[in-house]
């Protein structure tokens, strides 16, 4: 799974409707950049095929009253919301995933129910603990790494990453059962996108000719 389409999604279903400069803007703002595939051009084209898709609406835009070159807004689709919380699900509970797909998802988190976000994560854990087991059919971890040559490294690597990331994700799962965050149906849900023309700390400031789409 890529990390972009689900970013992108979450971006525009939290505008409401927004240009392609601004989802970028916001993709920097959570620093996506650093730890994505979110690269301008990729925000873009993403943006464009998903509306080709049916994901997005794209609408024509009149120039600013400022003076600015016309933009295409885009709107989320009912196909599209759908599938953001197909891509949104399977990000929470994949634990074989890259990084950056986990990171997109818990951007969306919230706007799951509190419940089905604990339920997804505590499928997450028994899928880690899946994970763990199958590589410890071929490695004692209390025997070390050394007793299989340079290779049990490699299993020893497995396993510390199967136990770090139930132990991270077993902390998440707290939290959110202690009541931290607001949730889907919970009341006004927390603003993670930025007003258009509000100052982004975190931006590249790096030019792209998407930017005046």
């Amino acid at each position: 799974m890529s990390a972009i389409r689900l970013l992108v999604l979450c971006a525009v279903r939290q505008h409401g409707r927004a240009h392609g400069y601004q989802v970028r803007n916001d993709l920097e703002y959570w620093g996506a950049h650093e730890w994505s595939n979110a690269k301008p051009g990729s925000v873009y084209h993403a943006l464009k095929q998903m509306a080709k898709q049916g994901l997005l609406l794209a609408h024509e835009t009149a120039p600013s009253t400022a003076g600015g070159p016309p933009r295409t807004e885009y709107e989320i689709t009912e196909r599209g919301d759908e599938e953001y919380f197909t891509l949104l699900r399977a990000a929470l509970t994949s634990y074989d995933q890259k990084p950056d797909v986990l990171s997109a998802a818990l951007g969306g988190i919230v706007d799951l129910e509190r419940s089905e976000a604990v339920a997804l994560l505590k499928e997450r854990v028994a899928g880690l603990a899946a994970w763990r087991a199958t590589v410890t059919e071929h490695y004692v971890p209390e025997a070390g790494p050394e007793s299989v040559g340079h290779i049990g490294e490699i299993m020893n690597l497995w396993v510390h990453s199967a136990d770090a990331g139930a132990e991270w994700t077993r902390g998440l799962i707290a939290r959110i059962e202690g009541g931290a965050y607001t949730f889907a149906g919970e009341g006004e849900p927390f603003v993670g996108v930025l007003a258009e023309g509000q100052r982004n700390p975190y931006a590249t400031g790096i030019p792209d000719p998407g930017d005046d789409d």
